[in-house]
């Protein structure tokens, strides 16, 4: 069964960010809709999938992640407006047969993405 998947890897420190807010919406011309919101566990993951099942839809969506908070709480000093603070992934489901893996490498001061499977 295809999914949507995430995970959250703390560049600045060598590991899984755990604790940080993911917010998944649903995008299109007309609406933004939240669908879910998830906190990453120990090993900087959803415990469970973002998508799955009859959910898992061709479209547009957004995964909001919480990383000026994390790093806040991690006791990194930052920087007043932080650098970065939530990441917008903004991204495209083509073929919703398929698993799509979404991660976020970031760092207080820079962050990248690829699709996994």
């Amino acid at each position: 069964m295809a999914k949507l998947s995430t995970h959250v890897l703390d560049i600045a420190q060598g590991k899984p960010a755990a604790g940080v807010k993911v917010a998944l919406f649903s995008v299109t011309e007309h609406a933004k809709v939240l669908i879910k919101t998830e906190l990453t566990n120990l090993e900087g993951r959803c415990s469970a999938a973002l998508l799955e099942g009859d959910a898992m839809q061709a479209g547009r969506y957004e995964l909001v992640f919480g990383a000026g908070d994390y790093f806040a709480a991690q006791g990194i000093t930052l920087p007043t407006p932080r650098f970065i603070d939530l990441v917008t992934l903004a991204f495209g489901i083509a073929d919703p047969d398929q698993n799509y893996h979404v991660p976020l490498v970031v760092s207080p001061w820079s962050y990248s993405t690829y699709r996994g499977s």
